[in-house]
């Protein structure tokens, strides 16, 4: 339910469908290989425990401590390679409740975290409001964008469109009713990226839809990659431009719908998190 730049695939929250095949129930191995006998089996359980045996063993002498000399060999003090999917231990960004985070590191780790934490808002339930639109785009962009942003904006979530999501013009579901739409980054990569600039993807999954007894729209899930243009003004990382594409997207799985209650139930009581490098 985003709006981009130069925005990609369907730039809203409606994915393409997929096709699940389902196997025939049956006896036999679904591998295709015949059933095992009783020896074999016994054979392989004694396989697997010794396994398991063997790698307790590993983890508790990875985790044993001492200054050994082949502790110190390591290099203690390393710091794991930013471009990895790792968390790079540098401290994060300070963020209160319900507050933006803001005060980003003046480096691509930063660069990737503020993007991170933007495409949640840019995908958020709270963008439709026209009460809290402003003053979003005055966190997450930079000065000279705010105006042609914001009416923008204004054009495409228009009162037209928030009646097609069974949203009042104030943004707000009809009684009895919650919107969800919630983004959760998986990962970022930065593509390119200067001492004032970077292009960041942000790879991210999300719940979208209005959970009612009656909504003829119900809570679902999709996969998006979002690309922010992002700039160092007013010593931060503000967001220059953005677009947004369908993907990459997993398997579905066979996981139970849960209830339109306890759904909005899960969206109120449980919070968002601050998205770090």
């Amino acid at each position: 339910m985003s709006l981009g730049d130069d925005q990609e695939g369907s730039g809203g929250y409606g994915g393409t469908g997929q096709t699940r095949t389902r196997y025939p129930e049956g006896a036999g191995d679904v591998y295709g290989g015949a059933r095992r006998s009783g020896r074999s089996s016994s054979r392989s359980l004694v396989t697997v425990v010794g396994v398991i045996v063997l790698l307790i063993a590993a983890i508790a002498f990875a985790n044993r401590g001492g200054d050994d000399s082949s502790s110190s060999a390591t290099g203690a003090g390393s710091r794991p390679d930013t471009t990895s999917t790792a968390a790079s231990g540098t401290k994060p960004v300070q963020s209160t409740p319900g507050v933006i985070p803001t005060g980003y590191a003046h480096d691509a780790q930063g660069a990737q975290s503020a993007a991170a934490n933007y495409a949640t808002v840019l995908v958020s339930a709270d963008i439709l409001k026209p009460a809290r639109r402003a003053e979003l785009v005055q966190q997450v962009f930079v000065t000279d964008k705010q105006a042609a942003l914001t009416a923008k904006f204004d054009q495409a979530y228009s009162a037209e469109f928030l009646s097609k999501l069974g949203l009042d013009q104030n943004g707000d579901a009809a009684a009895g009713h919650t919107y969800v739409s919630r983004t959760v980054p998986i990962g970022t990569k930065v593509t390119s990226a200067s001492a004032t600039s970077a292009a960041v993807e942000v790879w991210c999954t999300g719940l979208y839809g209005t959970a009612g007894a009656d909504s003829t729209d119900p809570v679902t899930s999709d996969w998006f990659t979002m690309t922010l243009q992002m700039r160092w003004a007013d010593s931060d990382w503000k967001v220059d431009s953005f677009s947004q594409k369908d993907g990459p997207a997993p398997v579905p799985g066979d996981d139970k719908a849960s209830s339109a209650d306890d759904m909005a139930k899960a969206v109120e009581e449980y919070g968002g998190f601050t998205y770090a490098r």
